[in-house]
């Protein structure tokens, strides 16, 4: 997590930028990321330099050479050292500003690492930086962040993209980052598989996914073709939004991925006949607003499923990338779980009788404030092609650990924070953050879960019974409501669950308003 002090930093920065007239928040994002990646050039050189050093040998990989880039203002010659970071950060502001406007930009656009994809997003990249003084105080600001300690630059991406409050174009907001730790921890990548976002804005999914490979395989960089695959075929993210693109790359850069497959591609207008069935993990929260015209959806996709909304239209791209026995964690908004049109129907019916439906997270409907207050799940399946939905776990997510509410404050410790608890919850932080608790059910969902009544926070549905219902999906559709003595419950898990139904009324009201 990020500091106080950090965060005073970003936002003195953030103001600077607005009375500077760069008013975009991801006009701010880009270049601050710009000269993130910049840093993160030169310490992959320092490593290489000292490694090189130790073992005696020359360095494997040059990013900046010895000698001249390039010709100066008054013949001055610009070194390729001088656009190292660390020369960089020292220079005064005006000549600081000479050597990044001049050269560090255009030296990005004309790196040799072509056939990367991280060389062709930083083909357009601008420098909008209005002065030096801003600059300097950019500058300042990133060199005193601990960048050995990849969390902290993620922290930074997801602190800067808080500022954006409101939701993104065509229904794009941003995931929160322990929604994408827990999707990740359930689905348990290994240092094998083949992972795709097909909406994959800035990478998140994909960057928490190299993480938990770092943690959970420790030993996979010493296997040379682990290694490989690792950097150069593990990972791959599509967008359409250059802007988007770009961060991403570099995300995944900063994040120790080297070769990470990160393009452009109109997921739901473009054929796949080159990806499918490529891949064995799914990762991905996809816009849900809208529908496509009837001519610009994929034909490949329109066979699966027959609709112009784009949440099943993604379901059906997911079913085509996935290859035999893969598997997948998405985020759907609750209308695709129970939707009554034929087109509702038949993805779930898809999902449920062709392949294995694993399980059905209900998400409270606060967890995407302030973006939007959608009502959302997230939904596990395994491509079989075969069925094999014997029974489908359910469980219904009331607090993730912060308020439900714009604000999204924390409301237990931060050790005590996100799926993996570094500590026991009491009761009364159990009902602040049900994260770890579904982790924990999570192992058992074939097992003991089996044996829940269905009026508790977990329990599975045999696939007979769903399908009796038209495959209805939603939890509510098959949880038992008694009449027993209420249990006492701590005042704090009461409030909480009190706001989550006030944040859920408030989003369903939406919805109907817009229905009608």
């Amino acid at each position: 997590m990020l500091t106080g002090e950090i965060r005073s930093k970003v936002n003195q920065v953030w103001d600077a930028f607005w009375s500077g007239g760069i008013a975009n928040p991801l006009e701010v994002i880009e270049q601050i990321t710009y000269l993130l990646f910049i840093r993160g050039l030169d310490e992959i050189q320092t490593r290489e330099e000292e490694k090189a050093s130790l073992l005696g040998r020359p360095i494997e990989r040059v990013i900046f050479p010895d000698g001249v880039y390039r010709e100066g203002r008054g013949g001055r010659d610009v070194t390729y050292a001088e656009m190292r970071w660390s020369r960089l950060k020292n220079a005064d502001p005006t000549r600081m500003f000479t050597l990044v406007s001049d050269f560090v930009f255009p030296f990005l656009r004309e790196m040799a690492e072509e056939g990367t994809a991280h060389a062709e997003h930083m083909k357009g990249a601008r420098f909008t930086i209005p002065t030096p003084g801003l600059l300097t105080k950019v500058v300042d600001m990133l060199a005193d962040l601990p960048m050995e300690d990849r969390d902290t630059k993620g922290d930074l991406y997801e602190y800067m993209l808080g500022k954006i409050a409101s939701a993104g174009q065509n229904g794009q907001f941003r995931t929160p980052r322990h929604i994408i730790k827990l999707m990740v921890e359930l689905t348990a990548p290994t240092p094998k598989d083949v992972i795709c976002d097909p909406a994959s804005g800035t990478c998140g999914f994909l960057v928490a996914a190299g993480e938990y490979l770092r943690a959970h395989h420790t030993n996979l960089f010493r296997d040379p073709e682990l290694r490989s695959h690792f950097h150069n075929g593990l990972f791959h993210g599509y967008d359409f939004d250059q802007t988007m693109l770009r961060i991403g790359s570099m995300n995944m850069q900063l994040h120790g991925i080297e070769g990470a497959d990160i393009r452009y591609r109109d997921s739901l207008a473009s054929g796949h006949a080159d990806d499918a069935e490529k891949y064995s993990l799914i990762l991905a929260n996809p816009p849900f607003a809208g529908s496509l015209d009837e001519e610009t959806a994929a034909p490949d996709l329109r066979a699966i499923v027959k609709t112009k909304k784009t949440e099943l239209l993604f379901m059906a791209l997911f079913l085509k990338l996935l290859k035999p026995g893969g598997r997948a964690a998405v985020i759907v908004p609750d209308g695709v779980l129970f939707g009554s049109s034929t087109a509702h129907k038949a993805i779930r019916r898809i999902l449920v009788d062709d392949h294995k439906l694993d399980a059905i997270v209900k998400l409270p409907s606060g967890v995407f404030k302030p973006y939007a207050g959608v009502s959302t799940a997230i939904v596990f399946f395994t491509k079989t092609n075969s069925g094999g939905s014997d029974h489908v776990w359910f469980y219904d997510v009331r607090a993730d650990g912060l308020s439900l509410d714009d604000k999204r404050q924390m409301l237990v410790s931060e050790e005590k924070f996100g799926p993996i608890s570094k500590a026991t919850l009491t009761e009364e932080e159990h009902g602040m953050n049900n994260l770890p608790d579904l982790v924990a059910r999570w192992k058992e969902r074939n097992g003991a879960e089996r044996k829940n009544r269905r009026t508790g926070q977990s329990f599975t549905v045999s696939r007979d019974e769903i399908a009796a219902t038209d495959y209805d999906l939603s939890l509510s559709r098959y949880r038992q409501v008694t009449h027993e003595a209420a249990e006492h419950r701590p005042p704090k898990q009461i409030i909480a669950q009190l706001l989550a139904l006030e944040v859920e009324i408030a989003a369903g009201l939406k919805e109907l308003e817009a229905m009608l």
